[in-house]
This record gives C-alpha cells, sequence and structure tokens, in this order.
C-alpha cells in the first residue's frame, strides 16, 4: 500500500503479512480522496476510521494535514502496526483497541467524515448497523458524511440517509449524510 497525496505522496508502506485485512487499493482510496477533497479542509476535518486495519485510510488523511483521527480496531496486531507507522511518520492518530459496534454503541463524538471498511463478508443485517448506530448516537457532524465500503454484491441505496455509491474495480463506497 502507498500514501497517495500530502506530505508522504508516493511513500510506500509493508504490513506484516499475519495481519486479517484487506487494505483498500491505492486506485480506490485515490478516487474517493479525490472526491473528500472537493468537500473539505483537511486541516480542519474530524475523522472517525472505523475497521481501520491497517491504518491506510487513517495514514492518508494525516499525510493531507488532518490531525483529528481516531482509528478502531479489535486486532491488537493491526493497533500495533498503526501505533508504530504513525510514531514514524509524525502522525497523529488516536488508536482505540475495541469492537467497532460496542464503540458505536457508547461513544460520544462528532466527526466530519467516518469511514467504515468492514470485512466484506458482513451480512446486510451488520452492514445496516453501522449506519444506524452513527446516526442513532450522533456522531456524525451536521454536514459530515459516513462512507461504507463494501463489495459490488452488497446493496446499501435502500438504507436511510443514503446519498450515493461509488464504485472502482471491485470496491464500492456507500455515502450516508443528514
Amino acid at each position: 500500500m502507498r500514501i497517495v497525496s500530502g506530505k508522504y505522496k508516493s511513500r510506500r508502506l509493508t504490513a506484516p503479512k499475519n495481519l486479517p485485512v484487506r487494505p483498500t487499493t491505492d486506485m480506490a482510496k485515490e478516487s474517493l480522496f479525490n472526491i473528500i477533497n472537493n468537500w473539505y479542509h483537511f486541516h480542519e476535518v474530524r475523522v472517525l476510521d472505523l475497521f481501520s486495519g491497517t491504518g491506510n485510510i487513517s495514514y492518508e488523511f494525516a499525510s493531507r494535514g488532518a490531525t483529528n483521527i481516531i482509528a478502531v480496531e479489535q486486532h491488537s496486531g493491526c493497533i500495533y502496526y498503526i501505533n508504530q507507522t504513525a510514531k514514524e511518520l509524525d502522525f497523529d492518530i488516536q488508536t482505540i483497541k475495541a469492537d467497532v459496534f460496542s464503540f458505536l454503541g457508547k461513544h460520544q463524538g462528532s466527526y466530519d467524515v467516518i469511514f467504515a471498511d468492514p470485512p466484506y463478508d458482513f451480512s446486510d443485517e451488520q452492514f445496516g448497523k453501522i449506519p444506524a448506530l452513527v446516526f442513532e448516537n450522533n456522531l456524525l457532524s451536521e454536514n459530515g458524511t459516513l462512507i461504507v465500503e463494501h463489495s459490488q454484491q452488497t446493496d446499501l441505496s435502500n438504507l436511510p440517509n443514503f446519498t450515493q455509491s461509488k464504485r472502482y474495480g471491485g470496491c464500492m463506497f456507500s455515502f450516508f449524510e443528514h
């Protein structure tokens, strides 16, 4: 994986092979950030990265100037890798080792961008629980965006607050707003 833009543009990062992850592809990530770049000033944005895995999305935000980033992941090895990489690159990324659904059910905060990259084999019910918890618990700022990454086989367009989907290769991003 590589950082697409910002302070560490083109920097390659290699995560340990034993992590149970599927990082967002560089092509999909670049396309996604081209969209986000038109909506937000990165140095002002508050980011919540759910199912953060290797921290790929968090690093991209940090490289572009975001300083208020929380990465939530339940795998200890992933948390260790994110902390190690953030320290090496001097990124201000706070990690929280937790089950994402438990975290969303009790966390209080407000974020401009919430990015969720759950396992592609989640059930429709599990995917639907992510926006439901985000909106029930008021975690998205008034002009914020929830972005859920999923496969083409998953359709989230019937969920409340859905606004659009974008497809990049085998990857889909579904967007949710107030």
